[in-house]
């Protein structure tokens, strides 16, 4: 028998309360159990970022669906639903920018471009967010719309394997490249977190790297436009 004592395993709880939703089952028991979760003990649980990529990505991409199931009119005012105290870990109410500005792009500002930093972010926030900000969670985090990537669950040991199967699984379907009037047509992500992807030099490295571009082109870059309408339960086909 487990002793009373021992803390819940926050990855095992992330990747539960993911799997929960993707199969219509109850996640207020696991809910509970993040919400309760003692802050010292996920922290010490998450001690290195590929710990804190898998946890918060799941816990994003959770959190959204269920937010949806509850307040599917919220996402018409888009600022209120990124915005709102939904959802508790480890005692500190969270929302899904909470989540993903502060932690998981570590503390930057959302309108900001990927270049402003939040200069008072809050005790929780400097103790679990990212130590090294990682672009490919923008090709992860999956926030409702048409436009977004679809739902993984992720693991540690694969996390990186995982991220970079998703980078290039989104470019190749949202990423066209026109090799005669030398442009490249991105999803309107690469604009918003410009800093995050390193600028034009940073973006045209990860293109190069998904094979997009070939290597050494240097083409013009338009963004295409995003689509909002809702689309709720996209997840990665199970294997």
């Amino acid at each position: 028998m487990v002793p009373a004592n021992n803390p819940p395993d926050a990855i095992d709880l992330s990747q539960q309360l993911l799997l929960a939703v993707r199969n219509g089952a109850d996640a207020n028991g696991l809910l509970q159990q993040l919400a309760t979760m003692d802050s010292l003990d996920l922290l010490q649980q998450l001690y290195n970022d590929a710990l804190r990529l898998t946890f918060w990505l799941n816990g994003y991409n959770a959190f959204v669906q269920i937010l949806l199931q509850q307040e599917p009119a919220l996402y018409t005012r888009r600022r209120a639903f990124f915005g709102r105290m939904a959802f508790v870990v480890a005692g500190m109410p969270l929302s899904l920018d909470d989540i993903e500005h502060g932690i998981l792009r570590r503390s930057r500002i959302w309108w900001g471009l990927g270049f402003l930093q939040d200069p008072l972010p809050s005790i929780f926030e400097i103790a679990f967010r990212l130590q090294t900000p990682d672009c490919r969670i923008h090709f992860a985090l999956n926030c409702g719309a048409a436009s977004c990537p679809p739902i993984a669950v992720y693991r540690p040991e694969m996390i990186h394997a995982q991220l970079d199967l998703a980078t290039r699984a989104y470019l190749s379907t949202e990423a066209r490249y026109d090799s005669r009037k030398n442009i490249v047509y991105l999803p309107r992500l690469f604009l918003w977190f410009w800093g995050d992807f390193g600028g034009r030099k940073g973006t045209l490295k990860l293109l190069e790297h998904c094979g997009i571009i070939t290597a050494g082109s240097r083409p013009k870059m338009r963004f295409k436009s995003y689509d909002w309408n809702l689309a709720p339960g996209s997840f990665v086909p199970e294997p």
